[in-house]
């Protein structure tokens, strides 16, 4: 969603849980769900967990499917998701997306905009889990380092791009709130 600022600082969260959650998953885990690997080529070098997915097939239909991490996260998941949608956003929207994302140590995903209509609908929160110095968020052609513990609002709409060049992987947990007011404006 194009937020007329390439990023918007959301403040602390209460992640442990979620953290502990995410971190306690085995590689099988990170290797069930490959979609976005496959269909967004940017994503190439990362691997994930999805919990909710929506079908862009479908949109603008709002089709959303639990997915394989689901089971596994969405008890430490939603405090933390429905914690910051009650204190920044209009209730009674939609998520349409939530996952767990690793982006590989010495790996990046390469500048882009995310150009599906879902992605100009929803609000697109980072919340990262893990990171280390030598992570970098470029959004607008600025670097920005994300804290642990803390939650963030980025504009999908501007060229944005991730750099990992540690030696340990960078794990974010990523969900999409569309606010009620566009979920009634798709049909």
């Amino acid at each position: 969603m194009d937020i007329d600022t390439p990023l918007r600082e959301l403040g602390e969260v209460d992640y442990a849980a979620l953290r502990d959650a995410i971190l306690a998953q085995d590689d099988v885990a990170w290797r069930e769900d490959s979609y976005r690997q496959e269909a967004f080529e940017v994503h190439h070098d990362t691997e994930s967990i999805v919990l909710v997915f929506v079908n862009i097939e479908r949109w603008p239909n709002i089709v959303v499917s639990q997915e394989p991490g689901w089971d596994r996260l969405a008890d430490v998941a939603l405090p933390v998701m429905n914690d910051i949608i009650s204190r920044l956003y209009p209730p009674g929207g939609t998520v349409i997306r939530a996952m767990a994302a690793k982006l590989l140590a010495g790996k990046k995903i390469t500048p882009h905009v995310d150009k599906h209509q879902s992605f100009h609908k929803g609000h697109r929160i980072h919340i990262p889990i893990t990171t280390n110095p030598r992570v970098r968020f470029m959004i607008d052609g600025r670097p920005y380092q994300f804290k642990v513990g803390e939650a963030y609002e980025i504009n999908n709409q501007k060229k944005h791009s991730v750099m990992n060049k540690g030696n340990e992987d960078r794990i974010t947990f990523i969900f999409d709130y569309v606010p009620p007011e566009l979920v009634q404006e798709s049909p």
